[in-house]
């Protein structure tokens, strides 16, 4: 007796990524997910330089550098490395949304902004994100440990002791993972001193149903069924979304308490769908006695500051990021 082996498709995200049964993935036109933004460059004042470099040879994996036409004290800058968007899934450095956000701050901070690539689930199930963002750092440690010598953007404008980790959605999720790398000394980073992490609408996810996840809204731009099927696409299989890089506070996750996590800045949006589990991750930090500041922005939706990064709470966020790089966290 035969039977039909042909391989059949499993999870269909909007039609653009499509999984197999046999683990073979489709990929369509990325536009239905991403919309592109036109780049008001006189809102962004001339003088910001960027270029891609690869700092994983093995993946092709690059990071695109922006630096600022100001010169910071004697001459350098902080360094802001940000993750970009696409619940694991999707989402590309060179996407004009990323793009645009990284252009702003690195001429407003000001700072040199390192926007990291990343493999992309289902093709590459978690935890390779997780561990592309810790070669990105080993690049970057080898960065700061050649002095003169490393790349001339880095060496000329780059104060490697003021690094900020930052993310927005799945990449503040990796932000968060990669700071407690860090801070557990599993990710030695050297000279790279992490001065603090920010997390912007982070990406995470439990089994139990939070208040806002249960008040299914529409028109918003991320909802819970969309989650559940990102999680599907980027957790190992058959894991839940318990799962210790889903979940920081789930059955099997490590407690963050004895983590030595630095200062860390949390914008949580009133729209947000995730806005309970964002919110609830910054006063379990506090509970600890973790230095961490949490920002508010009523109304907003999941990765305003990407998705409209001219409004005027993206303009807000800026001035907030701004304070934190330069100031730090003001005392709990």
């Amino acid at each position: 007796m035969s039977s039909d082996t042909t391989p059949h498709v499993v999870e269909d995200f909007y039609g653009f990524i499509q999984l197999l049964s046999d683990g073979s993935v489709v990929r369509g036109d990325d536009s239905v997910l991403i919309p592109s933004v036109d780049l008001p460059y006189q809102d962004v004042p001339g003088g910001v330089q960027w270029k891609d470099v690869v700092y994983d040879a093995t993946h092709g994996l690059r990071v695109r550098v922006y630096t600022p036409p100001t010169a910071g004290e004697g001459g350098k800058l902080p360094v802001l490395v940000y993750f970009h968007a696409g619940g694991y899934c999707f989402g590309a450095l060179d996407q004009s949304i990323f793009h645009a956000f990284c252009l702003r701050a690195a001429y407003e901070l000001p700072a040199v902004v390192l926007s990291v690539q990343y493999r992309l689930a289902p093709e590459h199930r978690l935890p390779a994100a997780i561990d592309d963002g810790v070669a990105f750092f080993s690049w970057l440690r080898g960065q700061a440990v050649l002095g003169a010598g490393a790349d001339p953007w880095l060496a000329e404008s780059g104060d490697f002791a003021r690094t900020f980790i930052s993310g927005v959605s799945a990449g503040a999720n990796l932000a968060h993972h990669i700071a407690v790398h860090v801070g557990t000394g599993q990710l030695v980073v050297d000279q790279v001193r992490v001065a603090g992490y920010v997390l912007i609408d982070v990406f995470f996810a439990g089994v139990e149903r939070t208040a806002a996840e249960a008040n299914l809204l529409a028109n918003i731009s991320l909802n819970v069924e969309m989650a559940d099927q990102l999680w599907r696409m980027a957790l190992p299989v058959g894991a839940t979304r318990d799962h210790p890089l889903a979940n920081p506070f789930g059955p099997n996750s490590p407690s963050l308490e004895p983590v030595a996590l630095p200062p860390a800045l949390v914008v949580a949006s009133g729209g947000d769908v995730l806005y309970d589990r964002v919110v609830d991750y910054a006063a379990r930090l506090k509970e600890m006695g973790k230095a961490v500041e949490l920002v508010e922005f009523e109304g907003e939706q999941h990765a305003f500051s990407a998705l409209q990064p001219w409004s005027p709470a993206a303009k807000e966020f800026i001035r907030v990021l701004k304070r934190f790089v330069y100031q730090g966290a003001p005392p709990c």
